[in-house]
């Protein structure tokens, strides 16, 4: 949190009067304590959310951790709790905050059901639900994978995070499928190298929008950090409107088409390295984002013919397979995910629509069914 010394005055003045920022410290007793902040919304920031408001007058506050704190009743307007962050301002509001030190975060056991594909003294090989986090992070404390496993009393590879025990990748909240989970250090560096020097075969299944002109493709671009929109990740580009991209690295991405449906792609991906959000970005770099990723341009819903699809409330991205060698035997082993019953009543909404028979998704998906 900022405390500022500049204005050895009183404060009970609104911040307008002496061109203060206008979010300010009323009052903090202490570093670690709570301090107390008052804002003032001027007409020209009439129709503003409120989330949106004070993330844009208090910069030292993400709008994850403004709703976090609307969310436990610590924002109030005219005296009165806010309810949501999404609350449109009218102008004139007094709006008063009381930011509080996050508790320290820690991997919890919760008592979660998991799929488990695979099993052996070394490794475990879950069936990540869409949906489902990893491990815990800001504002994500509970239902993560990580805290299923030690609910299950599941012994893990300690990790230099305390938060990511066992963890050795990690695929994206809305992502389905298969994850590899370390039992103990020795199998955590085996199989971390790994994943490092490519050993690990990856393959995934998709729903692009829009028709791929070619049967298979690999794409291969950087990834950086997209440093307009800090949420997303991006594909290098000679010019950023003056930003500049900070550490892309190299990614690779092999595709392969199993079947057109209206005007969207089914396809098979082989992912060769392992970048934040990295199907995503190529795919959207390509102007065919997955289907339901409206982060990286999806649209909201899908239309077939004449026929607009329900929301699919998720990415149409699964972790189909995943091969590696076992890290204490280097037996190879191969572990599937079933195919999402989502995602294939999604399929079957979207052949129906399209006219096509319903016989193409089963011959599409054959080897993921």
């Amino acid at each position: 949190m900022r405390t500022s010394n500049l204005y050895p005055f009183s404060f009970h003045l609104l911040p307008q009067t002496f061109n203060l920022p206008p979010c300010y410290n009323l009052s903090v007793s202490s570093p670690n304590l709570a301090a107390h902040r008052e804002l003032v919304v001027s007409a020209s920031d009439s129709g503003a959310r409120l989330d949106r408001f004070i993330a844009a007058q208090c910069p030292e506050l993400s709008r994850t951790r403004v709703q976090e704190l609307i969310m436990s009743g610590l924002v109030q307007i005219n005296g009165n709790a806010a309810k949501k962050g999404s609350l449109h301002l009218h102008g004139g509001e007094k709006i008063t905050l009381e930011i509080i030190e996050r508790p320290p975060i820690r991997a919890e056991a919760e008592s979660i059901p998991l799929e488990v594909l695979y099993e052996d003294d070394d490794v475990i090989a879950i069936n990540k639900p869409s949906g489902m986090t990893v491990h815990a992070g800001a504002g994500v404390i509970s239902g993560t994978l990580v805290n299923a496993l030690l609910g299950r009393g599941q012994s893990l590879s300690q990790s230099a995070d305390p938060l990511r025990p066992g963890i050795v990748h990690r695929l994206d909240k809305e992502t389905s499928g298969v994850i590899l989970v370390a039992k103990n250090d020795a199998a955590h560096a085996r199989l971390g190298e790994a994943f490092r020097q490519r050993k690990v075969k990856k393959i995934y299944i998709a729903l692009v929008q829009g028709q791929l002109k070619e049967k298979s493709g690999r794409i291969e671009l950087a990834i950086g950090r997209d440093p307009i929109h800090r949420t997303r990740m991006a594909v290098e580009r000679k010019t950023w409107h003056g930003a500049a991209m900070s550490n892309p690295r190299a990614a690779r991405t092999d595709w392969r088409s199993l079947a057109t449906i209206g005007n969207t792609t089914l396809v098979e991906v082989q992912l060769y390295t392992g970048r934040t959000h990295q199907i995503r970005v190529h795919f959207s770099a390509l102007k065919h984002p997955i289907v339901g990723d409206t982060l990286y341009g999806a649209a909201g819903q899908l239309r077939a013919e004449k026929t607009e699809l329900p929301p699919l409330g998720r990415n149409f991205l699964h972790a189909a397979k995943l091969g590696f060698a076992q890290p204490r035997t280097g037996e190879w082993i191969d572990v599937r995910a079933p195919f999402p019953g989502e995602l294939h009543d999604f399929l079957k909404k979207l052949f129906a629509a399209s006219g096509e028979p319903p016989s193409r998704i089963d011959a599409a998906l054959a080897a993921y069914l």
